[in-house]
């Protein structure tokens, strides 16, 4: 057992991505029978995304976990319509998706100042109710939080996927001396010199992209062996994928296989494939790491021939190693984290795919409207 595994992981448990609360909507206000006035309605229960917001702040600021809305006024001789009770915000991360007990989907908060009403207010009693006031919604929600990256990282565990977020952002991710080495996802910006990046159906300045490191991967994580689906999930909602492989191949340990370079990005693939088919559409990068290794370049050469033609070299491997289909990469940049050769690169790499994706984007939302002023005229003509 590698010593301080303990403590890593301790450290690895104040990271939270999945949070179960309570939440409930006021109660309605009572109705004034004699004069037919209505009660106030009760308040309702929102979710507010905002920037610089943890799962973990809200646990450690509410620990009951509950969040129930203001009660609705009742109706009087003063105010025959009583006022609605005060709403509940609850100030949630951005990347969430907000999840029933049961696992239905109730909405999704991706951007600052996107709300969801997760439990509404009962109604004031009036004479359909015989005035008497209905109680608010209840439920038990849970927050499901996924990581909104422009690149996410995604590699076997000691593939150097930290050591690389660190070379090319101003991230400093906590790295553990046991098998799992990256502790948490870690978010990392990547600064350019002339601040200007391509966006979707616009021309924007952007100081930044964000990267996201996510904890190594074993053989079998899509079936949530290791931290699996805790992890997996997060390359979800990233635009891109950086796959990060060791030019010399991949052992986990000694009782498991060693897989050479290519093994390990079809066995990345095979991963990726099983846990979510769609994965493997999005655009991808791929960094050969450790290039300052002895028999590195022979090893790179080697690679090479098996990523331009991968089909010669399938039978040589395990049939439940292969998947379904190939990841074709953008680009292919040998990088070495320890002497820095290949970063720049790879950071105009990332850059000019993204620009390339987005320029993709705006292209496509142009021919829409195109379309739609050109259906929109054929209408008009047609009622003429």
């Amino acid at each position: 057992m590698v010593r301080g595994g303990g403590a890593a992981l301790r450290k690895y448990c104040s990271f939270i991505d999945d949070l179960r609360l309570y939440v409930r909507g006021g109660t309605g206000g009572m109705g004034y029978p004699r004069l037919g006035g209505e009660g106030g309605r009760g308040g309702d229960v929102w979710f507010v995304a905002q920037e610089r917001t943890t799962l973990k702040s809200i646990k450690d600021r509410y620990p009951q976990k509950r969040f129930v809305a203001g009660a609705g006024a009742n109706s009087s001789v003063r105010a025959l319509k009583g006022e609605k009770g005060k709403d509940c915000e609850v100030h949630v991360p951005l990347g969430i998706s907000v999840l029933c007990d049961d696992g239905k989907q109730i909405g999704e908060l991706n951007t600052a100042g996107e709300r969801c009403l997760v439990a509404r207010g009962g109604l004031g009693g009036s004479l359909a109710t015989n005035f008497l006031p209905c109680k608010g919604q209840r439920r038990i929600v849970h927050l499901d939080l996924k990581l909104i990256a422009d690149v996410g990282l995604v590699g076997f565990p000691n593939a150097g996927k930290s050591s690389l977020l660190s070379k090319v952002s101003h991230a400093k991710p906590e790295i553990a001396d046991y098998a799992f080495t990256t502790i948490k996802p870690e978010l990392g910006k990547i600064m350019y010199a002339d601040y200007k990046q391509v966006t979707s159906n616009f021309w924007e300045i952007l100081p930044k992209i964000s990267v996201a490191d996510l904890p190594g991967l074993i053989e079998g994580a899509h079936a949530n062996k290791g931290m699996g689906h805790k992890f997996l999930k997060h390359v979800e909602r990233t635009k891109q994928l950086l796959l990060v492989v060791d030019v010399s191949g991949f052992q986990l340990s000694f009782k498991t296989r060693f897989r050479t370079a290519f093994e390990t990005i079809l066995l990345l693939t095979k991963e990726l494939e099983l846990y979510k088919e769609e994965l493997l559409t999005k655009p991808a990068l791929l960094a050969i790491n450790k290039m300052d290794l002895p028999n590195a370049k022979d090893n790179l050469n080697e690679l090479m021939k098996q990523l331009q033609n991968p089909q010669d070299f399938l039978h040589l491997l395990q049939e439940d190693v292969i998947p379904e289909s190939t990841i074709k990469f953008k680009d292919i940049i040998p990088v070495s984290t320890c002497t820095g050769e290949g970063i720049e690169e790879l950071k105009t790499c990332i850059r000019k795919s993204l620009d390339e994706e987005a320029e993709k984007e705006n292209e496509d939302y142009r021919k829409k409207k195109l379309l739609l002023l050109r259906t929109s005229g054929d209408k008009q003509m047609n009622r003429g």
